[in-house]
């Protein structure tokens, strides 16, 4: 797809599904290892191919280039090795930057670095927040409103100064399965009122609230959770997610989507997936 110019497809009986070129922020995994643990998905003693992670890594922004999306790229610091995960390192709307603040001592570093690289790249509507909060990892976009994780990471008093500062409604979501400790690894935003989530990652009033808002939503299974299937990134028309997750691309297919398999198993290792390496840099419109 060239760059700049929406893809369609449809069909008589799908909707008409529409990518919409993003674009996006990355971060090279050239210093990448798992060192120690802060979720259940890191085995400080199990070795890590920091190159076959860089070979994997590079082809998922090969993948978003040929889709025809823009992608910048942050300089890896020596002593961050989860910086590769840049979906943590903000949440950007309507060009306002809500900076992260790390529960973990050993990413704290990587907020204020992510800041840093707003500020000098003319980005000057930016927060520093009080409370903390991870980024895209716990804060996703659905049309005009903000699906916001709390339970493992995301603190949730968080959400009122991610309301106040970006003007947009802010939905709590709790979490209670520390293999899922992120909302991204749980849930994915397919287009403006399209989701697609994992209901034992949440609680049974959060649950209550995702079958409310989006009554339709794509359920993964556990197989497909297990994994990070829903660690997915969509355009509009093509997800790009774990090609281990087979029974989500099928689901995907038949409505519409356009699944793009991606290969993060080394990423994985530290509990990071395609999403997590992808963050979304949103213009005013």
């Amino acid at each position: 797809m060239p760059s700049g110019e929406p893809q369609q497809t449809s069909s008589p009986d799908r909707p008409a599904r529409t990518a919409r070129p993003r674009e996006l922020l990355m971060c090279r995994p050239a210093h990448y290892d798992v060192t120690y643990s802060i979720n259940p998905w890191m085995h400080p003693e199990k070795p890590v191919d920091t190159a076959l992670a860089l070979a994997q890594w590079e082809q998922l922004r090969s993948l978003y280039e040929d889709a025809g999306h823009t992608v910048h790229t942050i300089e890896p610091e020596q002593g961050l090795p989860d910086m590769v995960f840049a979906a943590n390192g903000a949440t950007v709307v309507d060009g306002k930057v809500l900076a992260a603040r790390f529960r973990h001592v050993e990413r704290t570093a990587e907020g204020p670095a992510y800041l840093q690289w707003f500020l000098n790249n003319g980005w000057a509507d930016t927060l520093w927040p009080e409370h903390i909060n991870e980024g895209e990892g716990d804060y996703l976009l659905a049309g005009r409103r903000l699906l916001a994780g709390t339970g493992f990471r995301t603190d949730a008093r968080s959400h009122a100064e991610a309301q106040e500062f970006f003007g947009v409604p802010v939905t709590g979501l709790t979490l209670v399965d520390p293999r899922f400790y992120h909302l991204d690894t749980a849930l994915s935003v397919l287009s403006d009122d399209e989701i697609m989530y994992y209901p034992d990652a949440f609680s049974p009033g959060s649950r209550a609230v995702l079958r409310e808002l989006y009554p339709d939503a794509l359920l993964a299974s556990h197989a497909d959770a297990d994994v990070f299937g829903l660690n997915a990134f969509s355009d509009g028309l093509h997800v790009f997610l774990p090609q281990a997750a087979t029974g989500l691309a099928a689901q995907l297919a038949e409505r519409g989507f356009e699944p793009v398999g991606t290969d993060l198993s080394e990423l994985l290792k530290a509990g990071g997936s395609t999403k997590c390496c992808t963050l979304e840099l949103r213009r005013p419109a």
